[in-house]
């Protein structure tokens, strides 16, 4: 049974969220506070986290990095601020998705099972040794799940490491930012372009000699990323 930590101060929505994953399966915990909820983070072992932004003691994007420094287990933010800038910077420190209050606890469980059924699966797979695709200086091991670039190992999350392997496993086609999120976060895009667009950029400012002039993953004005070999 996989377990889901909910940091989340407003006691009711944690425990609707609770309810919810718990009728699907999930073995939930709560914590109402960022301090609490960051140390049973770190010290816990959980399978995925889901993080509200604004919290006593430490806020989600704190916990967030914390998390992500330790650990590659999937993380969703959930907060009542629309703005971009704030996905942005969720997804910029490494969480794998952003959902806005309110929302429907239906799409939450769909959003929690799709990254935890994913994870799983590059977890549990049997992918042969040596599994690694080069190019021009760019090296990617799909079994070890590691990056080089120029023989410099760099460091990826588990959506950017899935997102650059899709693109370069699919090279001179375009991808628009819609195709792109069904194929790596397993679900139709509503309103999360911001997720693919953030990833992009990380991605490229690891692998990339310019950002502004990109060897690897060009964009196409107006449909989407070509990765070019």
């Amino acid at each position: 049974m996989s377990k889901v930590l909910i940091i989340e101060d407003e006691v009711a929505i944690a425990d609707l969220e609770k309810d919810y994953l718990e009728l699907s399966g999930f073995s939930v915990e709560i914590e109402n506070d960022g301090e609490q909820g960051l140390a049973r983070a770190l010290k816990e072992d959980f399978d995925m986290y889901i993080l509200d932004l604004m919290l006593p003691g430490v806020d989600g994007f704190e916990i967030c990095k914390q998390i992500r420094e330790n650990k590659n287990t999937p993380i969703l933010m959930v907060s009542a601020k629309k703005d971009d800038i704030d996905k942005i910077r969720g997804l910029g420190l490494g969480a794998d998705d952003y959902i806005t209050k309110p929302f429907s606890p239906s799409e939450l469980v769909a959003r929690v099972k799709a990254h935890l059924s994913r994870y799983e699966r590059l977890i549990n797979s049997n992918m042969q040794e040596n599994d690694v695709i080069e190019i021009r200086g760019l090296k990617i091991d799909k079994t070890a799940r590691r990056v080089w670039v120029n023989e410099e190992e760099k460091q990826f999350t588990t959506k950017e490491f899935d997102l650059l392997t899709f693109l370069a496993q699919n090279p001179n086609r375009v991808f628009s930012k819609e195709e792109l999120f069904s194929q790596i976060w397993d679900l139709e895009s509503v309103g999360d372009i911001a997720t693919v667009t953030v990833h992009i950029k990380k991605i490229r400012e690891k692998i990339e000699y310019n950002t502004t002039k990109p060897q690897y993953i060009e964009t196409i004005w107006g449909v989407g990323y070509r990765f070019k070999v």
